[in-house]
This record gives C-alpha cells, sequence and structure tokens, in this order.
C-alpha cells in the first residue's frame, strides 16, 4: 500500500470506478423506464379502438369523417 499526501490512490480509483457504473447502470435503467412515448394522434387511437373491437365500424366510419374534415 502507498499513500500519497494521506490519500490511497489505489482504492481512491476504485471509488471512481464503481460511481461511474453505477452511474451508467441508473441511465439506462431510468431512461428505458421513463421513456417518452410519442402522442397518439386522435386518428391512431380511433384506429386501435377499432382494431381491439371497442366500437363497430359505423362507429369507427363515422367518427373518421368527423376527424378528416
Amino acid at each position: 500500500m502507498h499513500y500519497h499526501d494521506g490519500h490511497f490512490w489505489g482504492m481512491h480509483f476504485v471509488w471512481w470506478v464503481i460511481w461511474i457504473v453505477v452511474g451508467v447502470l441508473f441511465f439506462l435503467f431510468y431512461s428505458s423506464f421513463f421513456q417518452v412515448t410519442k402522442k397518439e394522434s386522435p386518428l391512431d387511437i380511433l384506429k386501435r379502438r377499432f382494431a381491439k373491437g371497442e366500437i363497430t365500424k359505423e362507429e369507427y366510419e363515422e367518427a373518421k369523417k368527423v376527424l378528416n374534415s
């Protein structure tokens, strides 16, 4: 063990590596967890609802006409 001005430099380096790894893991986890999603347009929402069967074909066509006008 070598001390330089009262600091153990080998352990100082290890702590920096640990903090960098923790920072990278934190960034990767939270950036994927809180991804900004694209806002859906009203027509996209309408298409999704029709595909799920929440609305009938007639309701879909009528709403599509309203949205396109």
